[in-house]
């Protein structure tokens, strides 16, 4: 009976605890996964069923802090390195650009054609052609742009400003230099790219800009 009333316990214990830690890593560990998330979850999920059958709850506790604290800390971290976000999360991939699709970019990600045809069915559309962009995100969600708006209205999906820094990919993706992105960005008043938190493109030019508070 003893044993059965501390194992109740333990068990309690560690439900409250490991709802509290994954409080503390942030919402998107519940909401949407990445690989990096998927694998911490799984880790946390063993050392729990490890610290309930342990003898010292201190020894439980201890890698499962350990891993949170890991966790909140490289998030604190990629907020501020772009580079070190596309390492831990991945970057997301244009599958489908003007009703298009990239059959490369479905290789290189081992995204099969079933795969793109659920996920544009989940979303009312059923055929490419209906399709402006088709984002593969790195939580494998596919996110859809219609072609509803007028043409030159269309935002491209990928910010060419990020955190300050251009992000020359995919402005050279837009047929854009960087030289016409300063002047643009000259002409709006924006002097210092730091001063932008975002910024991306419509494809008739037009710039959309969030700056950093």
């Amino acid at each position: 009976m003893t044993e059965l009333f501390e194992l109740a316990w333990r068990t309690l214990f560690f439900y409250f605890f490991l709802l509290g830690s994954l409080r503390v890593m942030g919402k998107r560990e519940v909401g949407e996964l990445t690989l990096l998330d998927f694998v911490v979850s799984i880790m946390i999920a063993e050392f729990a069923v490890m610290a309930i059958q342990e003898q010292s709850i201190v020894r439980g506790i201890v890698p499962i802090l350990l891993l949170a604290c890991t966790q909140v800390g490289l998030a604190f971290v990629s907020l501020k390195s772009p580079r070190l976000r596309d390492v831990l999360d991945g970057e997301p991939t244009l599958i489908i650009e003007n009703g298009k699709v990239d059959e490369e970019a479905m290789r290189k990600q081992r995204y099969n054609f079933d795969d793109l045809l659920q996920q544009l069915r989940k979303q009312s559309i059923s055929n490419f052609s209906e399709v402006e962009f088709a984002v593969l995100e790195p939580s494998g969600d596919l996110s859809v742009i219609k072609k509803e708006t007028r043409a030159g209205e269309v935002v491209y999906p990928f910010p060419i400003v990020i955190d300050g820094d251009i992000q020359h990919e995919h402005l050279h993706h837009i047929g854009k230099e960087e030289d016409w992105l300063k002047a643009n960005l000259r002409a709006r008043g924006y002097h210092d790219l730091r001063a932008i938190t975002l910024c991306v493109a419509k494809k008739n030019g037009t710039l959309i800009i969030d700056e950093k508070n």
